[in-house]
């Protein structure tokens, strides 16, 4: 709060940047956590929340006779401009929020103060929902090729790594700890996903210290026993996902790529993803034609084409089919790595993954994915998201393209993922929102030594309590897409622009219903009437055992008439279309015992009654059940009665069964 140099400012314009509609006029709010502006509209009060680590830019435009604007870009995509009346409320404004939107240390993150009203227990219960103990168990390791290495136990063999990996069991504590010396930041070849059918794997790690001509025995050792844990495949894949003369140019600095000379047994293979920050300049370029006010579609087609963003989309995407090829045809493990091992190795392991393996595809196995190939494995979230103040140039939106790579999929499989583009916008949205733990710090020992676990609450837990809302209509677990490997087109026509993330928040963007939450809708008024279509079903039923039951009391009767010497033509009915009434009057007449014969009719009837409270005259043509009313039980037309009244009425049988 001591960083608020004014914490309301009145008459403030809200502009709306697409549309010519007037603006609103109303009251910024400033608070520790967020930026409020309520409407002066006593009927609406609209209020806008904007949360400060959602901020990525604020910019002070030139003062006009209106007042002084002030333009705020988010990071999630959204854009706000606000117009303030005096200069010097503009000036503070400016200066508080500046301040505000960049924290220095952790502390200051909303998550720390963010409480949704769970208990100790409840928040553990939150961190608990994705456990990846039980995902490698999931796998199905085998433990005669597989196993746990406490080699990285108080992370003293490489700090970005998890304290437990799995290693082939071949390896030996030597051989890793050789292997890790050999490799940038120490990050040596570790298990990422197994593929249970044919023991091909994916690894990963970081670019070895080659230089030109430097070679590891440890190191060399450490991929032929990956090789070796798959027994069906003579050779493995090594795939560097930088472009090549990005490699070469590593060699100069003592890094570089593993030469095939050294290492028997392998293939290697560049694929040419760009670095960090050709892929943020590559965003910038994209964000700034999304901002033109009613561009051409010459203009907004070319700014798209020289963004290069769907390219680079396109290359992650590539990456991944050949490495889930590698694996589910040629059945042969794949080791990945880029400079570091925690941007390019990330995505690319990731969405192979997702193309391997349904299981990543729902709802629950997406959030395990995300966990093991990105949180688990050391991404660097505060460097690349500005999650605290620090370098710009090391921001990139790394973990943005993952999750548009998987949209990009899900256009092409729509029945192969259980969850629909508003899980995947929410995600994002929380990456830079800070509201939750799960995204804070670069590595699982800083996560520990800062206590998240303890001090902020999962967002996983959060997603999962909501999961009915970002449900896909359209999925269908018995779908051959969602049981097998998917094998996506990536011809340039196949890759789309996303304007359900960029332009999300434009107003004046048409339609207004997304085609998912359409056929959400559709899904359940469809369910609506398939539980009164089983409603119909169970009352039809009711009829027949009724009509079953008259039958059978009807035959009692003929055969005491016939005792009695009475016609059974002249006083009975039987099982005809007419109402039951010339039925029932011949009870008395034919037997003794006619009080209790009555009451038990009248008590069908009664229950009949009571418990059909739906069967009126009106008729459910929409959803395809007629009405079960106009039909008497055994199925025939009914006809009126001589006083107009309708004889299968409940009405017309207790008059006539009392009578």
């Amino acid at each position: 709060m001591e960083h608020i140099r004014t914490p309301k400012v009145e008459n403030v314009r809200l502009l709306d940047r697409i549309s010519s509609k007037k603006p609103a006029l109303g009251t910024l709010y400033l608070t520790a956590t967020h930026v409020i502006f309520v409407e002066n509209i006593s009927e609406t009060r609209k209020e806008t929340w904007i949360l400060h680590s959602q901020i990525s830019s604020i910019e002070k435009q030139v003062i006009t006779a209106t007042g002084c604007p002030i333009l705020i870009r988010c990071k999630n995509y959204q854009l706000i401009q606000f117009v303030i009346p005096q200069e010097r409320d503009s000036h503070d404004f400016y200066i508080s929020l500046l301040r505000l939107s960049r924290p220095v240390k952790y502390e200051e993150l909303y998550c720390f103060s963010f409480n949704p009203k769970l208990d100790k227990e409840g928040r553990e219960q939150g961190w608990k929902l994705v456990d990846l103990a039980e995902e490698y168990i999931r796998m199905g390791m085998p433990k005669n090729l597989w196993q746990i290495s406490d080699v990285n136990r108080d992370y003293r063999v490489c700090d970005s790594y998890p304290a437990e990996l799995y290693v082939p069991k071949s390896a030996s504590a030597p051989v890793i700890l050789g292997s890790s010396k050999f490799r940038s930041r120490g990050r040596f070849p570790a298990l990422s996903y197994y593929c249970r059918d044919n023991n091909a794997s994916i690894s990963r790690s970081s670019q070895p210290l080659s230089g030109f001509s430097a070679r590891c025995l440890e190191d060399e050792q450490m991929l032929q026993a990956i090789r070796k844990a798959n027994p069906g495949s003579d050779f493995l894949y090594v795939v560097d996902t930088r472009p090549k003369l990005n490699a070469i140019a590593n060699r100069a600095a003592g890094k570089g790529y593993e030469n095939e000379d050294n290492y028997s047994n392998i293939k290697f293979q560049f694929i040419g993803i760009e670095n960090i920050h050709v892929m943020r300049n590559s965003l910038q370029k994209m964000l700034e034609v999304c901002e033109l006010r009613s561009p051409s579609m010459a203009d907004f087609l070319w700014g798209l084409e020289n963004s290069g963003w769907l390219k680079h989309i396109k290359a992650i995407i590539d990456a991944g089919i050949f490495i889930a090829k590698a694996v589910a045809v040629e059945a042969t493990s794949v080791l990945v790595h880029c400079s570091d091992g925690w941007d390019r190795t990330a995505q690319v392991c990731s969405v192979a993954s997702l193309l391997l393996d349904p299981y990543y595809r729902t709802l629950k196995g997406f959030m395990v994915l995300i966990e093991k190939d990105w949180i688990s494995f050391g991404h660097k979230f505060n460097h690349r998201y500005g999650i605290l103040d620090g370098d710009p140039k090391e921001i990139s939106p790394v973990l943005d393209q993952f999750i548009e790579c998987v949209w990009q999929l899900m256009e092409q499989f729509p029945c192969a993922f259980e969850f629909n583009e508003r899980f995947l916008v929410h995600i994002q949205h929380h990456i830079y929102s800070s509201q939750f733990g799960n995204f804070l710090c670069n590595s699982q020992k800083e996560r520990k030594e800062i206590r998240i676990q303890e001090r902020t609450y999962s967002l996983w837990d959060h997603l999962w309590k909501s999961r009915m809302d970002y449900m896909n209509p359209v999925y269908r677990p018995d779908h051959s897409q969602t049981q097998g490997t998917l094998c996506p087109q990536t011809d340039p026509c196949r890759f789309k622009f996303w304007r359900g993330m960029y332009n999300r928040y434009e107003k004046g963007m048409q339609p207004r219903q997304s085609v998912t939450d359409f056929l959400m809708a559709v899904k359940e008024e469809t369910q609506q009437l398939e539980d009164e279509l089983e409603g119909m079903e169970e009352r039809l039923g009711k009829l027949r055992t009724l009509q079953l039951s008259n039958t059978k009391l009807e035959h009692k009767c003929e055969n005491t008439s016939k005792h009695v010497g009475l016609s059974t033509s002249d006083n009975l009915l039987a099982n005809t279309p007419q109402d039951y009434s010339g039925s029932l009057k011949s009870f008395p007449s034919c037997n003794p015992s006619q009080g209790e014969d009555d009451s038990v009719l009248i008590l069908t009837q009664e229950h009949h009654k009571s418990s059909d409270p739906d069967l009126s005259a009106n008729s459910d043509q929409e959803s395809g059940v007629e009405d079960l009313s106009c039909r008497s039980p055994s199925g025939g037309d009914s006809l009126p009665s001589e006083d107009g009244k309708d004889p299968d009425s409940d009405e017309a049988v207790f008059l006539t069964t009392t009578s």
